[in-house]
């Protein structure tokens, strides 16, 4: 059974399951450095996907200038590439659609044809965000 919880940081149980996901994701597996990955939690809606109570993946969004940008999509490298990523991107945005303001994210660059696939296409050249390479996306939807 697949569930997603809405919270805020002031939820600490599910926060914690969140950012343990990416802390497993971001700064164990890909190097970045904790002070970048945990940033603007206040600022955020946040999303965590469970399969049968077991948290697998996370997600969040937040306000800016340029519109809704989507952040912190993550699964656990176990549960990749079984559509969950596509799950929790489905649930984020099911609520920023309804803002009306451009939809956007920075798109790792392994990660883009995952974006592509669903509705988000590649504006401008690649740039290095926390030392990868990413993409800035605007979703067409």
């Amino acid at each position: 059974m697949i569930e997603i919880k809405r919270f805020t940081i002031e939820d600490k149980s599910i926060a914690e399951q969140a950012f343990s996901i990416r802390r497993k994701v971001f700064v164990d597996e890909q190097g970045i450095d904790p002070n970048l990955e945990y940033d603007k939690e206040d600022q955020s809606k946040h999303y965590l996907l469970l399969l049968a109570g077991k948290p697998i993946a996370t997600a969040r969004w937040r306000e800016t200038e340029k519109g809704m940008k989507l952040e912190r999509f993550a699964v656990l490298p176990e549960f990749r590439n079984r559509g969950f990523g596509e799950i929790i991107l489905e649930e984020v945005l099911k609520d920023v659609k309804l803002k009306g303001k451009t939809i956007y994210l920075h798109s790792q660059v392994r990660a883009v044809p995952f974006y592509e696939r669903n509705g988000f296409h590649k504006e401008g050249k690649m740039f290095v965000e926390a030392g990868i390479e990413h993409y800035y996306m605007k979703f067409n939807g």
